[in-house]
């Protein structure tokens, strides 16, 4: 087990890396909990493979155990789910200090997080990410939003944790794709602070694909430590945490034109994008370029939309969300240097850049 912290000025935590060890987050909870009782919120698919180790665990430390299934995916973050879930912990009389703990995606753990800061004012939050880009992601956050029919993610709160729960292994049954997307994740964090690590993931990317526990386990803690330091030097993402944008702006449009893409895959080809862009600057070369690129294409992912060359002004007005639009994008990410990212305010002219 390795321990990163989470310090924060009103609500430090500890994320907790684990490797084969879910079933220990029982024992672990038990000995600072004020209840006897917790609530896992899961899904059919996820439970199917995890919730027995998870119960087992909880039940030893002597925890009555209740399960809440929802939808898997983001089709759980709305509202309407939120208020089902609601109505159950209703039901069972759940107390003010009984844990909920998230055994999912990313989504799944932002519901989660969005009940547990609303529900009686907030219930103990305990994470335990079962996708590769959850861990790395939804473990260190504390930012919980539900879609909305006016926008994803227009609902939301800040809450953080009690604690959460990463093990690496229970990755191994994920589907190829979910991994590739996962490093997606990894690779970002990795090109906007760390070029060391950058240059480790080129190196073990073979193993990262073929799951290499111990090359899993190392990446996945490097990670959650780039997170936590952007989180911790700035809680409400006005800096720092912003370089965690990197690429994002177009990976929205992208997404919401083809709902098929994975997150990983639309970031994959914002990410790219936002290089060229630097390259444009002269900030960076083309071998900074090029390494990205063919990073990003080793791991699997696409670089570019399909219909990309048709396609690109109309996906680059929808960027800047208007074609008249004279004054500078704000809060675009760019790289000064592979592991050194800058916020800019971005010309219009430069967004249509034949050279990005």
């Amino acid at each position: 087990m390795s321990t990163v912290q989470v310090l924060l000025r009103d609500r430090s935590y500890a994320i907790r890396i684990v490797p084969g060890g879910l079933g220990e987050l029982g024992p672990a909870l038990q000995k600072e909990a004020t209840s006897d009782r917790a609530v896992v919120i899961t899904s059919a698919r996820v439970a199917r493979h995890h919730f027995e180790a998870l119960d087992q665990g909880l039940r030893e430390a002597g925890f009555d155990v209740e399960k809440l299934e929802v939808s898997d995916g983001q089709r759980c973050k709305t509202l309407r789910t939120a208020g089902r879930v609601y109505d159950q912990l209703a039901h069972l009389e759940i107390g003010r200090g009984t844990p909920l703990i998230a055994l999912g995606g990313g989504a799944l753990c932002d519901l989660a997080g969005f009940v547990a800061s609303t529900y009686l004012r907030g219930l103990p939050l305990v994470l335990a990410p079962s996708t590769l880009r959850a861990q790395v992601d939804a473990s260190v956050g504390d930012r919980n939003s539900l879609h909305h029919r006016s926008g994803n993610n227009r609902i939301g709160t800040f809450y953080h944790p009690h604690l959460a729960w990463v093990d690496p292994q229970i990755l191994e049954t994920l589907p190829q794709e979910h991994m590739r997307s996962g490093l997606a994740e990894i690779v970002k964090v990795a090109v906007i602070w760390d070029e060391e690590f950058f240059a480790w993931i080129e190196d073990k990317v073979a193993g990262l694909l073929a799951m290499a526990r111990d090359a899993v386990r190392e990446a996945v803690t490097r990670a959650i430590q780039i997170r936590v330091e952007l989180i911790g030097l700035d809680e409400r993402r006005v800096g720092l945490r912003a370089l965690l944008q990197f690429g994002e702006r177009l990976a929205s449009v992208l997404r919401r034109e083809h709902p098929a893409l994975t997150p990983g895959e639309a970031s994959a080809m914002g990410m790219l994008f936002a290089a060229r862009l630097s390259r444009a600057r002269g900030w960076i070369d083309d071998a900074a370029c090029q390494r990205l690129e063919t990073l990003l294409r080793k791991v699997g992912l696409p670089t570019a939309p399909p219909d990309w060359s048709e396609q690109r002004e109309a996906y680059l007005r929808a960027v800047a969300d208007d074609k008249k639009e004279i004054q500078p994008l704000p809060e675009w990410v760019l790289l000064r240097a592979l592991g050194r990212a800058e916020r800019v305010e971005l010309p219009v002219q430069e967004l249509f850049s034949e050279d990005a």
